[in-house]
C-alpha cells in the first residue's frame, strides 16, 4: 500500500488480497486504537472535521461465498447499517466495471448518535471484485467506504473517488 507519508501503520485486520492505494491529500491514516468497526484493514482520517465529526475512509475485505453478487452484499451492509443506525436509505446504486473487474457503488444516507449528538451522515460505499494474483480462482470483494456528514458530503467526495481510482491489486512490483 502506499501512503502519504513512509510510515505503514499497523492493520488490524488483514485482506484477503494485498492491495495498494494512495491517500488523497488532506487524508491521515487512522491510529488503530481508535477504530471501533470490526473487520476494518485499513481507515483514514480527514484533516477537517465537521462539527465534532471526522470524516473517514475505510477498507474492509472478503471472501465471499461462490455466487454470492456484489448486489447481494451491498443489501447486506445496509442491512447492518440499520442495525445501529436510524432511517437508513439507499438513495443511489450502480453497477460500474466491466465482465472481468465488476464493481458496485451505493451511496446511504442515515442518522445515528455519534458523540452523544444525533447526526445526519452519508456513506458511500464502493465494492470492488478483484482476482488474487496468485491464485487466479479466488476473486475476493474489497469496500471501499467515505462516512461523513450530510454537510462536508459534497467538499469530501472528491477526495473519496480519487482515492477510489488509485486502488489496485498489489503484484508486489514497484
Amino acid at each position: 500500500m502506499y501512503f502519504p507519508s513512509k510510515e505503514r501503520p499497523e492493520m488490524p485486520t488483514t485482506l484477503p488480497v494485498p492491495i495498494e492505494f494512495r491517500l488523497p491529500e488532506g487524508w491521515f491514516p487512522a491510529r488503530p486504537e481508535v477504530l471501533d468497526t470490526q473487520g476494518v484493514a485499513f481507515a483514514a482520517v480527514h484533516a477537517q472535521p465537521d462539527a465534532g465529526f471526522t470524516a473517514n475512509i475505510t477498507i474492509h475485505g472478503d471472501l465471499p461465498p461462490d455466487g454470492v453478487t456484489l448486489a447481494e452484499l451491498a443489501d447486506k451492509s445496509a442491512e447492518r447499517l440499520r442495525e445501529v443506525a436510524e432511517s437508513v436509505v439507499v438513495t443511489d446504486r450502480r453497477e460500474v466495471g466491466s465482465a472481468d473487474a465488476p464493481a458496485l457503488t451505493q451511496c446511504l444516507t442515515f442518522s445515528s448518535a455519534v458523540g452523544g449528538m444525533r447526526r445526519d451522515l452519508v456513506q458511500s460505499q464502493v465494492y470492488l471484485s478483484l482476482l488474487d494474483a496468485q491464485d487466479p480462482c479466488r476473486r475476493a470483494v474489497i469496500r471501499l467506504t467515505l462516512t461523513t456528514t450530510a454537510a462536508q458530503y459534497e467538499s469530501v467526495l472528491g477526495d473519496f473517488q480519487d482515492f477510489v481510482r488509485t486502488v489496485r491489486p498489489d503484484t508486489g512490483r514497484d
